[in-house]
């Protein structure tokens, strides 16, 4: 998976990351010298920094400098704010633009554009259905990870800036106390389990130094890192440090304490585990997150039944690898073999954490080095780095997921991974994460489509589920494709996790749809996943919290993989993997019945010669 860095609503729920640009574009020039194409594309860049502009965070992702000491606004007032701006700018696209004048790639852009409007409104309708508070925390615990990997500090100012934010967390987290407040009065509670993950990690912000005795709090140790490293004075750099270190113990630690204050009140209301189905029309709430994490018109009936055929093909594939090896027993009892055996393990260490990181890095370069340019044609320019999850917050972070970076390489992909506990981490399955998370998943992906200077800004940085999760996914098999895998048991290590994708179609619409406990999802899971103890409870919290969202790898994937098929029988011998990757990746994110139709331009286009 990967993080996304805004709201849903955020840049026409599209923002996932941005180029380091520090400026504003260059003036448009006069509507008489354009063509419709430009006018369009001058509009586009407007009202994508209109939006930008109303989120200082969004702002530091796209690397300027506006605002920079600010925070955004995190009440509804804001949210609405917002989706006002956008049903705004949707009106005067519509009246300043005849697509008929357009040529078809800002044809697509105009349809995307109404596109994304028409799902903030989706969003802005479920406000208080969506969760504020799921197992993997709120709004107010992306500030951290923000300031560390996000702002840059490469003069006093900026160091000022980074303390004025600092400050402004206690208005943000008051904001963040407020919404979970009228939630509670209201009655839209998250189940039960989620403040066992979410008040440690919450808690974890106001312990270490500068708040006790402890190590440094990983946002001080950023700060101070940053610091030090300026070109000035002595005394600067103490009036900074001064200055960061009352701004922890005052307007951070006190947005903080309010916050968790809201959630212990909210804890004391919210004793019930259920799916969304027990919301205030929840069944249609999740019907609509279903159709947008999947961007089809599938109902939670038919991706159930999809789910349940996908496990039992699966478990054949699984099978047969088993009688490979020449294990004896059944199934369940590889599934048990494979789970308690060592070497199947890294060292519970600072050593096995380092040599999963340099396992992972290796994977990827190979992958680099012998295979991406057989599979592709254009490759993305920007680096990746692999990096464990940070301590702080262990508890809410998923497994594994991707950071992205910018074009001009000034913030590399991050491919993340959680090893809070290595006894958790399953060795067979690190080939195909970082398939899936790096290369060639993710950042071939994301940092394609951040590269794509010809699209709108809008589209490049696009959220679309199926179609992002779905390539993550189908990324896993092209290693196998390209030759790797060569170990039996990490072949196995990657139909593990396709059955756990699988699976999650059964999970998400079992839990939401079909009003299934979490004891029975949780038994599901460990009866057909080689998951672990700790991430099956994880995710399985993740679903209840995050509906929807899990059936779109699963769905992505087999549609992805259908159009290859469809591709492969209609070229044969024309075929060609670099140039179908090509079509598939050249636009962006984009709505999988938008990508059928490129997929089938390409097979016309190839036949014709």
């Amino acid at each position: 998976m990967f993080r996304t860095a805004c709201s849903a609503l955020a840049l026409g729920a599209a923002l996932i990351a941005a180029p380091a640009f520090a400026q504003a574009p260059a003036p448009t020039p006069p509507a008489a010298t354009q063509t419709e194409d430009a006018r369009l594309a001058a509009f586009f860049q407007d009202a994508f920094l209109e939006i930008a502009r109303l989120s200082p965070e969004t702002l530091s992702q796209l690397g300027m400098k506006e605002r920079y000491g600010e925070l955004g606004d995190y009440t509804k007032a804001g949210q609405d704010k917002t989706l006002a701006v956008a049903e705004a700018q949707l009106s005067r696209m519509k009246r300043d633009f005849d697509p008929a004048k357009l040529s078809d790639s800002s044809k697509l852009s105009y349809d995307l554009f109404e596109r994304a409007v028409a799902t903030q409104r989706v969003f802005d309708k479920w406000y208080w259905q969506s969760y504020a508070v799921t197992s993997t925390g709120s709004a107010l615990d992306q500030i951290p990870v923000m300031l560390i990997n996000v702002h840059r500090v490469d003069d006093v100012a900026d160091a000022e800036a980074y303390v004025s934010r600092l400050r402004a967390v206690e208005r943000v987290g008051g904001e963040v106390a407020a919404d979970i407040d009228e939630r509670t009065a209201k009655g839209f509670l998250p189940p039960a389990f989620v403040f066992g993950r979410v008040i440690p990690d919450a808690q974890n912000q106001l312990k270490g130094a500068p708040f006790d005795g402890g190590a440094d709090h990983a946002v001080w140790a950023d700060f101070k890192k940053k610091v030090a490293a300026l070109k000035t004075d002595e005394a600067t750099k103490t009036r900074l440090l001064t200055d960061g270190e009352a701004a922890l113990k005052t307007g951070w630690a006190n947005g903080y304490k309010a916050y968790i204050a809201s959630l212990q009140r909210m804890q004391a209301k919210a004793t019930a585990v259920n799916g969304v189905w027990a919301l205030p029309d929840g069944d249609a709430f999740y019907a609509d997150m279903v159709r947008y994490y999947t961007t089809t018109p599938l109902t939670p009936d038919q991706i159930h039944q999809t789910g349940l055929s996908e496990v039992a093909r699966i478990r054949g594939e699984m099978e047969q690898i088993k009688q490979k090896v020449g294990f004896k027993g059944s199934l369940a009892e590889f599934f048990a073999y494979l789970k308690t055996d060592a070497k199947f393990r890294y060292p519970n260490t600072d050593a096995g954490k380092q040599q999963y990181l340099a396992d992972a890095k290796a994977i990827i370069g190979t992958y680099m080095a012998t295979a991406a340019n057989r599979q592709f044609s254009v490759l993305p320019k920007g680096a990746i780095e692999v990096r464990a999850v940070e301590p702080f917050r262990e508890k809410t972070a998923s497994v594994a997921f991707y950071n992205v970076g910018t074009p001009d390489g000034s913030r590399p992909g991050i491919f993340y991974v959680n090893l809070s506990d290595m006894t958790q981490v399953f060795k067979p399955q690190l080939e195909a994460i970082a398939y899936h998370e790096g290369t060639p998943g993710h950042h071939f992906q994301i940092a394609r489509a951040l590269e794509q200077a010809d699209l709108p800004m809008f589209r490049r940085y696009a959220y679309q589920g199926a179609y992002q999760e779905g390539w993550g996914l189908y990324a896993e098999k092209l290693g196998k494709e390209a030759g790797f895998y060569q170990d039996p048991y990490a072949d196995f290590g990657r139909l593990s996790l396709e059955i756990w994708r699988a699976a999650r179609l059964v999970l998400d619409t079992g839990i939401h749809a079909k009003h299934w406990s979490r004891d029975q999802a949780v038994q599901y899971m460990r009866d057909n996943t080689l998951n672990s103890e700790r991430d099956i409870q994880s995710e399985i919290d993740r679903y209840f919290t995050t509906p929807g969202q899990a059936t779109s790898y699963k769905v992505g994937q087999l549609k992805i993989s259908e159009l290859r098929r469809k591709a492969e029988t209609a070229l044969g011998p024309k075929f060609d993997i670099r140039a179908f990757h090509e079509a598939v990746l050249a636009a962006g994110a984009i709505p999988l019945d938008v990508l059928e139709t490129r997929v089938d331009a390409y097979i016309a286009q190839a036949k014709a010669g």
